[in-house]
């Protein structure tokens, strides 16, 4: 059986994603790194409290064949453009290359719809960059999950993106060809396809967007 290493599994995607592993036959470890220990107990699980910036501190304590990177934050919580990149982008990049070290031979990383790091637009460009990064650490398996909007309940809604999930499933449908996949999706089918993309073990860059995630979710 497989180790799993997570990052972000206290997040919106993270925090579905993380009971999906530990219920894997897949894994018989589940490890997360987190700034606060969520309180989870299991006989899989095992939790390494601190930031990124402490990874060199923990790495010999990881273990890992899969390792999930749902970091992310929003231009909400952090305005200033620098801080924001260094989450959405340094921390994820420098996740997987500490992975990567430590063994990992496949990386799961939540991303976003139309992600380009050649976009005039900073939060597409930083996507664009943090894939263009993990895919130059050359993991065998490497699989990018390109969600547009994420519906499902969160602890935290700002008016504007609670008006957006209530749209969303209305306009839903005029999205049709290429442009299905800015189809709203589910943070649990994301959580779900990369469970899916993980036990599938394809190896090269796989790029997943709404139609493939969907297919991998419903299996």
């Amino acid at each position: 059986m497989k180790k799993a290493l997570v990052f972000g599994a206290t997040g919106f995607i993270g925090s579905q994603l993380l009971p999906m592993l530990l219920a894997s036959a897949d894994y018989d470890r589940v490890t997360i790194v987190v700034r606060r220990d969520p309180g989870v107990t299991h006989a899989k699980l095992v939790t390494l409290v601190g930031d990124i910036d402490a990874l060199p501190m923990l790495a010999d304590r990881i273990d890992a064949d899969d390792v999930f990177i749902a970091l992310g934050t929003t231009k909400a919580k952090v305005p200033d453009e620098v801080a924001y990149y260094r989450i959405d982008h340094d921390y994820p990049v420098r996740a997987a290359a500490v992975a990567q070290a430590r063994g990992a031979t496949g990386v799961f990383l939540v991303s976003a719809v139309g992600a380009n790091a050649s976009s005039s637009l900073f939060y597409i460009r930083t996507k664009g960059a943090t894939e263009r990064d993990v895919i130059a650490l050359g993991i065998a398996r490497t699989h990018i999950f390109r969600p547009s909007q994420l519906l499902g309940q969160r602890e935290e809604r700002r008016p504007l993106e609670r008006l957006s999930i209530a749209v969303w499933p209305a306009i839903d449908w005029l999205f049709v060809g290429d442009a299905r996949k800015y189809r709203g999706i589910a943070g649990v089918d994301v959580a779900r396809a990369m469970v899916r993309a993980a036990s599938d073990g394809a190896i090269g860059v796989n790029i997943h967007e709404w139609a493939d995630m969907k297919a991998l979710a419903s299996r």
